[in-house]
Order: C-alpha cells, then structure tokens, then sequence
C-alpha cells in the first residue's frame, strides 16, 4: 500500500492566522521521515502555494487552479487543463453585462490580471497569497491558456452570479471556494480529478490516500479517496455530506486526523 496526503491550503493547513500550527509542523516533518508523499491541493495560483511553502520550508508537488494544474516538486507541470480566451471572454462578458459586483481576476499558468490593484477586495487577495497581481485585461495575455476566472464579491452576490453562470455555462466548472469566491474552470477539471490523475502518473490508488479540505470546491476530493477529512471549520451544509471530520485548522485538525489513520506518530 503506498499512501498518500493531499491537502488544501486556505483553512485547512493554514490557521486562522494564516500560519501552519506546531503540530501540523510536526505531522508534514513525519510524513517525510515514512516516506510518504504529501501533496498541497488549492484554488491558488502556483505564485500563492509557493509563498506558503517558503514561510514554511514546505518542498512538494502542487496541484493549483483548483486542479487545472499539475507540478511536481521541482516545479515541472505534469498536467495543465485549461480554456482559450475566446471563452473566457464570452465569460467575462456576460458578468460584464449582467452588472454583479465582482472584482474579476484572470490566471495563466504564470500571470494573475485584474482591472483594478486598488480594489479593496484585490487587496486582501494580494495580501492573503502574498504575490502581486497585474492591471490589465485579457487581452495582454498572449497565446496564454487560461487556468482559471475568479470573482470576489459579497456571498450574495456570488450566489445569484453562481446560479446565473450554471444556467448559461454548461460546459464549465463553476463552485464557490468561499462565501465571497467564485472558482470558474475548463469543465471537469476539479480537485478530484486532479488527484486522480496525480495518482495515475505515480501509480498509486487513491483508496490509500487521505485528503484533507473545509470548503465546497473540495467536497470531490474528499469523496475521491479512502480518507477524506472534513474540517470542522466547513459550512454545515458539507458536514451532512462528508462522513469523516476532524478538528478545525485553528486546532490541530490535521495532524490529529494522521495520527488516528496511523500514518504519523504522535
């Protein structure tokens, strides 16, 4: 059995604080010493996941864009699944045309393009992943595929997008990563997929993996793998669908949730 740990970011390996605790140190430094692969899963960008791994000397696969892309430790992608930008202007038209007060953000594999820096919502953004963003529009990425769309707005505002985007989007993936997010990418491409695929190339069952998250976007990934942990920070509406929870990201979830599986010594 080679088993495996995938874990997202965003209130799940961070803390409220935005910090990995002591024990969850711990547990990452465990998992090296048996040799087993621990994998960061999130809705960032590469640029984002990096800047955690370095304020944590953190050196491991990534799979970003919420599965539209793949990289190994060394950063070589290994998968990438994105959409062109002919598509991803008939996106940002219609929010364009249905007035919903978003702040829109456009990723490449290697470039992250908004309107305006000085939105507050881009701000915190910035400030929460730690990289810099470009003012600009579709049109400066040249040739780029697009990884991803990502519109921050109040939670009802991204609902009634969500819906609207749902009813006219078929043939992409649309789902909140918070109350104030939403994720759009190529369809089929989600966190689950992207786990799958990573378990393909190195051979290895996700029956034997665990996976940890707190949000919508990953509730696939946590049904995809023989051990998928809900954190208890997760909106209720995620509990009644996922069967193993575990602490919450300001309590250790993590490492209590290895500790129990036996993949790490307490």
């Amino acid at each position: 059995m080679k088993r495996t740990v995938f874990s997202d970011i965003d209130g799940t390996l961070l803390n409220s604080e935005q910090r990995i605790t002591q024990k969850t140190k711990y547990a990452l430094g465990e998992l090296k010493k048996n040799g087993i692969p621990f994998v960061i899963v999130s809705a960032r960008s590469p640029g984002g996941i990096f800047s955690v791994m370095k304020d944590n000397g953190i050196n491991c696969p990534i799979i970003s864009f919420s599965g539209a892309l793949i990289m190994d430790e060394n950063r070589k992608i290994l998968y990438q699944n994105g959409f062109c930008k002919s598509d991803a202007r008939r996106i940002l038209n219609y929010i364009e045309s249905g007035s919903f007060d978003v702040a829109v953000n456009i990723y490449s594999p290697a470039r992250w393009i908004t309107k305006d820096r000085s939105d507050p919502r881009i701000v915190r953004e910035e400030q929460t992943v730690k990289i810099c963003s470009e003012e600009g529009t579709l049109d400066i990425l040249d040739g780029d595929e697009i990884c991803k769309i990502l519109c921050i707005g109040e939670p009802n505002v991204i609902s009634s997008l969500e819906k609207s985007l749902k009813e006219n989007f078929f043939d992409f993936e649309i789902v909140r990563s918070a109350d104030f997010m939403l994720e759009i990418m190529q369809g089929g491409v989600n966190k689950a997929e992207a786990v799958k695929k990573l378990c393909e190339i190195w051979g290895v069952s996700p029956k034997d993996a665990a996976a940890f998250g707190d949000n919508y976007n990953d509730r696939e990934m946590l049904l995809a793998v023989g051990n998928g942990y809900l954190m208890d920070n997760a909106p209720t509406e995620l509990k009644a669908q996922i069967k193993k929870h575990t602490k919450d990201n300001n309590r250790d979830g993590i490492y209590y949730a290895l500790a129990e599986l036996g993949f790490i010594n307490e």
